[in-house]
């Protein structure tokens, strides 16, 4: 699933192309809305909201959609043969610019006052205008005997964090992912240090977390399952967490990461 910044990148390809233009196709490709036609409004902004995007138009309307583990927004001009095939969910274009939404995992419109019913319950998002370190952390201690693999992920505490940046910032602070919450002191730092590694990401494609860019180099954990840690040699562990059938990849180092 698209991490947070990935999604953050999203909203500005998709503010670049259709802000302030009006739309001349509008085609919906979910059972729930294919009558609706967007045609002649004035597309306002995009804005991502953790892992969710919400395309505001003319007429107090908002287009939500979310990528979950294999969507995408593909844009390009108008009149090129959209990509996808017969997975396009959602298209809408101007006279300069098409965005099509690939494999989208949700697609709905509300009203744009009724937002909060679809976004209201996640936490601070890191990359957003109310990222708030205290609540994030406040959150996350409302559930004190939770793992803080578990807990990071968990969108209502804080929004925008994925399995790579729980497994880069949990290597960085040295913390075992079963570890309880209650049992971890900073967790004002922790937080603070995912908030950073997203910020640092959020203007160009790809995860890097060790400032190094080459491919083999970008990162201390994720995607090195059973290659030696960069800091110790201990050989990187694999495993999954969360209860059937939510579980998720975590990557962690026995060395660095002890019990």
């Amino acid at each position: 699933m698209p991490e947070g910044d990935a999604v953050y990148r999203a909203a500005a390809r998709l503010r670049g192309a259709l802000d302030g233009r009006t739309l001349t196709r509008s085609d919906f490709r979910v059972p729930r809305y294919a009558t609706t036609d967007l045609t002649g409004r004035a597309v306002l902004t995009t804005v991502s909201r953790g892992k969710h995007l919400l395309t505001r138009v003319e007429g107090d309307l908002t287009v939500h959609t979310h990528l979950r583990m294999e969507g995408s927004w593909q844009v390009s001009p108008t009149g090129r043969r959209a990509p996808g095939g017969d997975q396009v969910r959602l298209i809408l274009a101007n006279e300069q610019w098409q965005a099509v939404g690939v494999k989208l995992g949700m697609v709905d419109l509300v009203g744009t006052g009724d937002e909060a019913r679809l976004v209201g319950h996640l936490g601070p998002d890191l990359l957003g205008p109310d990222w708030d370190p205290d609540e994030a952390v406040r959150r996350l201690r409302g559930a004190p005997d939770r793992t803080i693999g578990e807990a990071l992920l968990d969108q209502r505490n804080l929004a925008g964090i994925g399995t790579i940046y729980r497994a880069e910032t949990l290597f960085l602070r040295g913390v075992w992912p079963w570890r309880q919450v209650g049992e971890i002191e900073d967790l004002f730092g922790l937080v603070s240090l995912a908030q950073r590694l997203l910020n640092a990401n959020k203007g160009h494609a790809g995860t890097v977390t060790t400032g190094d860019r080459r491919p083999a180099n970008q990162t201390w954990v994720y995607g090195r399952a059973g290659r030696p840690c960069r800091r110790c040699g201990t050989r990187i562990s694999r495993g999954e967490m969360g209860a059937r059938p939510q579980e998720r990849l975590i990557l962690w180092c026995a060395g660095c990461q002890p019990r």
